[in-house]
């Protein structure tokens, strides 16, 4: 039943936004917004709006999160995920919506202390945080990676 009602909510929301002018970003997989790639804060912006359901709060509240604790911090969105970094020393940090989790990953989590969660990944240095729906986030434990992470030379693709 909660599928139908999701559904039925999603259709209403979709057709008010058509009478508006308004584009409802591409959802893909796991509802990951597709957005375009631009540097900014507008794509980042344009990206955590379009973040489904309970993971748009969770992307508000980090990217302030993040804002507050690195103040001047670089925006972008690349490869469908918004990047956080630092002019000149490459992204600290990126977020990805997944089916039931954000994902956040620190691309030198082994150089934080306390080290984040391994995850899956190919990179032996990067860790993750995944935030699950109604879960309490550490702002002060994320806030000292986002500072940590921050202060390390980032991630140049």
């Amino acid at each position: 039943m909660a599928g139908k009602t999701s559904k039925k909510s999603a259709k209403v929301a979709k057709k008010a936004a058509a009478k508006r002018g308004v584009a409802k970003p591409t959802l893909l997989t796991g509802g990951n917004a597709q957005i375009a790639k631009a540097d900014g804060d507008a794509p980042v912006q344009a990206y955590i709006a379009a973040m489904p359901g309970w993971k748009r709060n969770v992307g508000r509240r980090l990217d302030a999160l993040i804002v507050r604790t690195v103040p001047g911090v670089r925006k972008a969105v690349k490869w469908n995920s918004p990047l956080y970094g630092v002019e000149g020393q490459g992204w600290f940090l990126g977020i990805h919506c997944f089916t039931k989790y954000v994902k956040v990953a620190f691309f030198r989590g082994t150089s934080l202390r306390p080290v984040p969660p391994p995850g899956k990944s190919k990179d032996k240095y990067t860790r993750y945080l995944d935030i699950h729906e109604d879960e309490q986030l550490d702002e002060e434990l994320v806030a000292s990676w986002i500072r940590q992470a921050s202060e390390l030379p980032g991630w140049v693709p």
